[in-house]
């Protein structure tokens, strides 16, 4: 008997941003720092999106599992900026 596999579902808010001179759209999910896609339509956006989103979360869920095989890690600290 197979073990099947729970997955889990999540939402995401999405910005999408029409490309005024070439078309398409530019999308990215604030929650998913770094995460970004573009689509020549907006449903291509839209599953270009999903599937980078996809992938970030694996990437992010091997870091704390300590697999991942990727560069050097990085820093996350609050900035004081004077304006």
């Amino acid at each position: 008997m197979k073990k099947q596999l729970r997955r889990a579902y999540r939402e995401y808010t999405a910005v999408f941003e029409p490309d005024e001179e070439q078309g398409g759209y530019t999308v990215y999910i604030p929650a998913l720092p770094g995460c970004i896609s573009e689509g020549d339509t907006f449903e291509q956006a839209v599953e270009n999106i999903s599937e980078a989103a996809v992938l970030y979360l694996e990437v992010m869920r091997n870091r704390r599992a300590g697999t991942d095989e990727g560069g050097k890690g990085f820093i996350v600290a609050p900035v004081r900026v004077t304006c």
